[in-house]
C-alpha cells in the first residue's frame, strides 16, 4: 500500500485534486471538474487511482457519491517511515500529514478510512462487544442494537443517556449507526471540560457516527463516517483529532488480541 501511496501522490494533477478536497470536502466528480484544466474523463481515472492509495474514500448521499480526502495511509506512512528521512523531508512530510489532518474544511463532515488486517465478524464483534470496547475504545453501550432503541454510554463510572440517543442501523457484518452522546454534566466534569466549552457543546444537537464494513481480501476496509454537525461546531472540532487516535487503537487491538482472534 505504501508504494501505491507514493506513486499516486507524485502525480500533479492528483495533488491538485486533494488540495481541492482539502479546501472543500466532500465534492461530487462535476464539483471536482469545475475550473480545472481536465477532461472529466481523466478527472475520474485520477480519483480512481486516489481510491486505489485509500487517499480518496467515496460516500454516497443518495444519488450523489461524494469524495473525501482520506488522511489514513498518510498517518500510516509517517508512523512507520519518518524516522528514517533527513530532516529536511521530514518537515515536507509533516506538513503534508498536518494539511490531510486540517480542521478547517468548510464540510464538517468527517470520513476516514483504514484498512484492518481481521475479518468483518471480528471487527464488528471489536465495535459492539462491551467487553472489547472497553480496552481500547474505554466505553461500551449498553443497549439491544436494534434500531431506534435507546444507547446509554458508559466511560468509567459515568454514564450518558438522553432523549434521541438511540441506534441508528445495526446491518451484522456490514454497518453500523448510532447518535452521538449528548454532552452531559458528568461527562464534562470527567473529562475536565471547563464551563464556557460545556455550555457550547451540550447545546449543540446530536451528531451521527457511521461504521461501514467491506471485505477486502484478508483485510477490512473500515469507513468511519460522523456527521450531522453546525458549522463551526465545537463538538466536530473536538471529535477530529479523537477519531484518528481512536480508530489507530482499534486497528492495533483488532490486529494483535489473541481473545479477539479467537471468537467466532
Amino acid at each position: 500500500m505504501d508504494d501505491e501511496v507514493f506513486r499516486a501522490l507524485a502525480d500533479p494533477s492528483r495533488r491538485q485534486l486533494l488540495d481541492r478536497l482539502n479546501v472543500r470536502n466532500g465534492q461530487t466528480l462535476r464539483e471536482l471538474c469545475g475550473g480545472l484544466d481536465m477532461a472529466r474523463q481523466s478527472v475520474s481515472k485520477h480519483l480512481a487511482v486516489l481510491a486505489a492509495a485509500n487517499l480518496v474514500t467515496t460516500v454516497w448521499r443518495g444519488r450523489e457519491k461524494l469524495h473525501y480526502l482520506n488522511a489514513e495511509p498518510i498517518n500510516a506512512i509517517a508512523d512507520r517511515w519518518i524516522n528514517r528521512y533527513e530532516r529536511r523531508r521530514v518537515e515536507l512530510f509533516a506538513d503534508l500529514k498536518t494539511v490531510l489532518e486540517a480542521e478547517t474544511m468548510s464540510d464538517n463532515d468527517f470520513v476516514y478510512t483504514p484498512f484492518i488486517k481481521t475479518t468483518p465478524e471480528r471487527l464488528w464483534q471489536a465495535l459492539t462487544d462491551p467487553k472489547f470496547t472497553d480496552q481500547y475504545w474505554h466505553v461500551h453501550h449498553e443497549t439491544d442494537w436494534k434500531p431506534g432503541s435507546d444507547m446509554i454510554w458508559h466511560m468509567g463510572d459515568v454514564a450518558m443517556a438522553g432523549p434521541g440517543q438511540v441506534v441508528l442501523e445495526h446491518d451484522p457484518y456490514t454497518r453500523l449507526s448510532f447518535t452521538w452522546h449528548h454532552i452531559t454534566p458528568e461527562f464534562a466534569a470527567a473529562v475536565e471540560m471547563d464551563d464556557d466549552l460545556y455550555r457550547t457543546t451540550s447545546a449543540e444537537p446530536l451528531s451521527k457516527a457511521t461504521f461501514e464494513l467491506e471485505p477486502a481480501g484478508d483485510q477490512v476496509k473500515l469507513t468511519v463516517i460522523h456527521t450531522g454537525f453546525e458549522p463551526g461546531s465545537a463538538i466536530r472540532a473536538m471529535v477530529g483529532e479523537g477519531w484518528i487516535q481512536l480508530v489507530s487503537d482499534l486497528k492495533s487491538f483488532v490486529e494483535s488480541s489473541p481473545e479477539l482472534a479467537a471468537a467466532k
